[in-house]
């Protein structure tokens, strides 16, 4: 049987710190917001606002999708302040398609409270930083130990699956994030807090995979437990998940002579709020909208132009699409037209661009005659 090394002790943590930051000195991920370990050991710091801002990217969202959407907002708003001073409208255009939007909601928050409360400096202390908007637990650990090296738990959803497995956690998540939360406090070193966590985090997504890990690679594979028992691919094991409900509603596309499409802007609050969208009925999370012609904004030659499906984290919905063609049409108070070009500039979410693509494409397929409105 495999010898598990001891972590409980200060010496078997030591050992195992020890193995895992080797090993990451050797095998880190090179990621657009990330100091790798020897541009520290030259004297180069990783910057709070970089690591706040791909940790808030990061949150639900993988590495591949964040890496051009922060390159992209560090390109725009190369600091705090200058994100502190965008507009909304800009922010929100930016994020469109990282979803989750509440995160870019809070980010100008952020932003201002850091400039008006801290001077343009992130706090460095987990305390202080849960008092800004957006930022939880996760978030203020993350920017704790890896901006300002202070000896925080940073636990996401890699860690969790690194430490059930090295401690042989049987309690199904969600249930088990206390007692992870509690065994990552334990191994936690005093020096290199920052790459600990981020050396736990790149062990989780290459080699302490969900499925088939790659326990011969693995720095740390004598101290598993899981791995010892023969249970590396069976844990973390989850509780069962309530069955995701679906809603009904139907969205309604405007497509004016020129190809310009008219949009709205949601409600600042609530489920996509402050973004742009075409009109819809009034659905929601919790009820169905109207699914037909009866439910558009206004009287016009609608024509149905299919279904599309979009899942959220609560919820799946079904958009019934239907569309219509004008030559001339003054927008409604609050409403603008969107040309092609401006078109990829609006702060439009993912299921707005299924719901305009269905639409477009559906006027693209057969000729189209202009209705007065």
């Amino acid at each position: 049987m495999t010898q598990i090394m001891q972590v409980d002790g200060a010496e078997g943590k030591g050992t195992l710190t020890a193995a895992l930051l080797a090993w990451y000195d050797r095998h880190h991920r090179r990621l657009p917001w990330r100091v790798a370990p020897a541009e520290q050991r030259r004297g180069l710091r990783p910057d709070p606002y970089r690591v706040w801002l791909s940790e808030v990217m990061l949150q639900q969202t993988t590495v591949a999708a964040v890496g051009p959407y922060f390159t992209r907002f560090i390109e725009r708003w190369p600091t705090i302040e200058a994100l502190a001073v965008a507009s909304n409208e800009d922010i929100m255009q930016a994020w469109a398609g990282l979803g989750y939007y509440s995160r870019a909601r809070n980010l100008k928050k952020c932003a201002e409270e850091v400039l008006s409360r801290h001077g343009g400096s992130f706090p460095a202390t987990e305390a202080e930083l849960k008092t800004l908007p957006g930022i939880g637990d996760y978030t203020a650990a993350a920017i704790a130990a890896i901006a300002y090296g202070r000896p925080a738990a940073v636990v996401d959803g890699n860690v969790e699956r690194v430490v059930t497995r090295l401690r042989a956690i049987r309690t199904p998540l969600p249930a088990a994030k206390p007692e992870i939360r509690r065994s990552v406090r334990t191994l936690v070193p005093d020096e290199r807090p920052g790459d600990f966590a981020q050396a736990m985090m790149d062990l989780g997504a290459t080699i302490c995979t969900p499925r088939q890990p790659s326990c011969a690679l693995c720095p740390i594979a004598d101290g598993c437990a899981a791995r010892a028992l023969g249970m590396q691919e069976t844990i973390p094991l989850k509780a069962p998940k309530p069955k995701r409900p679906s809603r009904l509603g139907a969205a309604f596309v405007v497509l004016r002579a020129d190809g310009a499409i008219l949009l709205r802007r949601r409600p600042e609050k609530g489920l996509l709020g402050g973004m742009s969208e075409v009109p819809t009925s009034a659905w929601t999370a919790r009820k169905d909208g109207g699914s037909d012609v009866t439910a558009a904004p206004f009287p016009a030659e609608w024509k149905r132009c299919g279904t599309i499906t979009h899942v959220f984290t609560h919820f799946s919905l079904r958009l019934a699409v239907y569309r219509a063609t004008v030559s001339a049409m003054r927008a409604p108070e609050g409403w603008w037209w969107s040309t092609p070009a401006q078109l990829r500039r609006e702060a439009l979410p993912t299921v707005m661009k299924k719901v305009i693509e269905a639409a477009v494409e559906g006027a693209l397929k057969e000729p189209q005659g202009a209705a007065e409105t």
